[in-house]
């Protein structure tokens, strides 16, 4: 097992930097985001920095598997995006740092600290459960008249408070069901299910596997004219109806990247304090809007950050 001595004694000599990834999939935009910040400093993959990219989307299953192979051959860092993976990396070391980002790191006791984390595992807090009830909220907003939706949802998070969605709605008079798949292609079946059960919205609630699969929601709710709203803002960019929540590849970015320098320089997780987003935006697309045949009420966009035309 290597710790902070022994690490900066081997990269005294020109060793190779190596970065164990378990993430749900491999996106262009949040992985440059990521690596920016250590390329600025001069952690160059390919070079000195050697990256082990385990994407789970369809494998969750091999998730204790690959972390138990990403410790043993001693990455310097293990990045783990959601819950599942943040736990089996944690089964398989206590002692490579693990650089976690997932909807509550504190909530679901991946943490004991946000401030001061114990142990050897830090990162980025998205503050899920709150945003999934705000973007629930935005939803009855943008459909006038709403009285049955639905909730998508990752079966391999941490058990949330799911019936807490369901109680909000109810207080706004509205029916919520939620619909739980644990891989991507369960997705089209539930938004089926949902829709032929009388859902006239959707809300996708956080998942890393149902962002890497956003295209096959939008494509779907667009085939049955249901409106959605996502995790994220950029997903409105790309299609969808709506979005709500940080800007994801600045997240990725700042601060996730940005910890992951000071893991690679040796800075112990518990010396790193895990961080939340704090800007947060709503994207709404109008041409999709108009698509599905909704008019979004004049009071939220111009709330809105940005309108797709």
């Amino acid at each position: 097992m290597l710790h902070g001595r022994s690490l900066r004694r081997r990269r005294s000599r020109g060793g190779t930097y190596r970065l164990g990834c378990l993430f749900a999939g491999l996106v262009p935009g949040l992985w440059n985001a990521f690596l920016d910040p250590a390329r600025r400093h001069g952690f160059l993959d390919g070079r000195n920095l050697t990256v082990d990219l385990r994407e789970y989307a369809q494998h969750v299953d091999l998730l204790t598997q690959w972390a138990d192979e990403l410790t043993k051959s001693r990455v310097d860092v293990i990045a783990a995006a959601g819950d599942a993976p943040i736990r089996a990396a944690q089964k398989a070391t206590n002692a490579i740092p693990i650089l976690a980002i997932t909807d509550d790191m504190f909530g679901a006791g991946l943490v004991n600290s946000m401030a001061r984390p114990d142990g050897n595992t830090t990162g980025v807090s998205i503050l899920a459960m709150e945003l999934d009830g705000k973007r629930q909220e935005l939803l009855i907003e943008a459909v006038p008249g709403l009285r049955r939706m639905a909730a998508l949802a990752d079966s391999n998070r941490a058990p949330v408070k799911l019936e807490v969605l369901q109680e909000a709605a109810r207080a706004r008079n509205v029916a919520l069901s939620i619909y739980q798949v644990a891989k991507g292609d369960e997705i089209v079946a539930a938004i089926d299910t949902a829709h032929a059960s009388g859902a006239t919205a959707l809300n996708v609630l956080a998942s890393p596997i149902l962002y890497i699969n956003r295209q096959t929601i939008i494509d779907r709710v667009a085939a049955l004219r249901l409106p959605t709203i996502y995790q994220w803002p950029d997903t409105a960019e790309e299609g969808g109806l709506a979005g709500y929540g940080p800007n994801l590849i600045e997240v990725f970015r700042e601060p996730y990247g940005r910890q992951l320098v000071q893991l690679l320089l040796g800075t112990k997780p518990a010396e790193i304090a895990v961080e939340q987003p704090t800007k947060f935006e709503l994207v709404i697309n109008l041409k999709t809007a108009k698509a599905m045949g909704v008019t979004v009420p004049e009071a939220l966009l111009l709330r809105a950050d940005k309108l797709i035309e």
